[in-house]
């Protein structure tokens, strides 16, 4: 990646761009093995290096590049130490800077990344490789949505962020991956469960649920009501939303992933589920899920007077969630998205936050040794 401009004004250019996917190893055990991952990492790493400078035509450079950027946390310590270890041994042979990056960083600077912004609340179109850092109205917010994290992240101007909530137990994407377990459908079971909701959204032409009366995972609202079969055309049911209300802007997953677990368990289990009940269980939980996350986000908004959304992360894919957020708060502020392909973990992201915290912290950019894997890395 070719950059240029100061942090307000920066420019980008893709000279080449890979990436090396590892669900189908991780899929038998319904989620990422560490140690799995660390020896995809470690065998993959100088493939992609190799293939990415080639492509780029920087192979045949003794110097290719002028500083690498890398991932420090928060994340897996035992992956992220892979590839600290690796730009390491990059940085001292090529003799240029080595700067951390916060992976949460690279998510929020991930909806630039490729794009041209479109009109309000709308995707962004594909460029030609080239993008940059749009000028953009602050306070702004981020609502970072993945397997790991869910927070609401609190931007008064560039590379200055607040914490100002986040999820007390499970990540939101990490609550959609145990309840596609708990259905039985296949790892990564974001998508699964997304695609079964829609699919149901569609069919019965759905929309968001009121919210439930119920407070808790074992409230009667968490289970099967109106018809004791399922199978029947009165089955409805209605999951709890945790912590809509709390005066803070902080989530609560765990409660809703276990109402799910409860839900099953009374109807029978999964093997007395036909795919009609499965169907409405998804639809449900995701309704759920995502009111919890644009109710919140609607009030750090309004009470903020925020100018510009930024909503990333894996979970940011979500059509449902991108709807709602439109609908909520479209009329308020700007709403920024990352292109699907973005929306996961990826080079781009890194690459761009990267360069801005080397364009801001020339003068303390640490060196390559003292870097350390950080899991629980924060923002702020």
């Amino acid at each position: 990646m070719e950059a240029k401009g100061g942090i307000t004004n920066a420019s980008f250019n893709i000279l080449a761009n890979n990436s090396n996917s590892q669900i189908k190893i991780h899929i038998p055990y319904g989620g990422v093995y560490p140690v799995l991952a660390k020896r995809e990492h470690i065998k993959n790493l100088p493939i992609l290096l190799e293939e990415t400078l080639r492509e780029a035509k920087l192979n045949n450079k003794k110097k290719p590049v002028d500083a690498v950027a890398v991932t420090c946390g928060p994340g897996l310590e035992i992956a992220l130490w892979t590839g600290i270890t690796f730009a390491q041994e990059l940085a001292k042979k090529w003799n240029v800077p080595l700067i951390p990056v916060n992976h949460m960083e690279g998510h929020i600077f991930s909806v630039f990344g490729k794009n041209k912004p479109a009109r309000n609340a709308t995707h962004s179109v594909a460029g030609e490789g080239k993008f940059k850092i749009l000028k953009i109205k602050f306070p702004a917010l981020s609502l970072l949505v993945s397997g790991g994290h869910t927070q609401l992240v609190l931007i008064k101007k560039w590379m200055e962020y607040e914490i100002i909530g986040e999820s007390v137990d499970d990540a939101v994407g990490e609550a959609f991956d145990k309840v596609a377990r708990i259905l039985g459908l296949p790892y990564p079971g974001g998508p699964e469960i997304s695609k079964l909701a829609e699919a149901c959204r569609t069919r019965e032409k759905q929309s968001l649920r009121g919210v439930s009366q119920a407070d808790g995972p074992r409230g009667s609202a968490a289970r099967a009501r109106a018809d004791s079969d399922p199978g029947k055309i009165g089955f409805s049911l209605v999951l709890p939303r945790p912590m809509l209300y709390t005066k803070n802007f902080n989530f609560s997953f765990s409660g809703l992933k276990t109402a799910v677990l409860y839900l099953v368990r009374d109807l029978g289990g999964l093997e007395s589920i036909n795919e009609k009940t499965k169907a409405q269980i998804a639809l449900e939980f995701e309704n759920a899920a995502i009111e919890c996350l644009v109710y919140k986000t609607a009030k750090a908004v309004e009470k903020y007077k925020i100018k510009t959304l930024i909503v990333a992360g894996g979970v940011s894919a979500n059509k449902h969630l991108q709807n709602e957020m439109k609908k909520a708060i479209e009329k308020k502020v700007k709403i920024f998205f990352p292109k699907k392909e973005l929306t996961g973990d990826n080079s781009i992201m890194i690459g761009v936050a990267g360069y801005l915290n080397y364009i801001k912290n020339k003068k303390r950019v640490p060196k390559p040794n003292n870097i350390k894997a950080t899991g629980n890395l924060r923002l702020g």
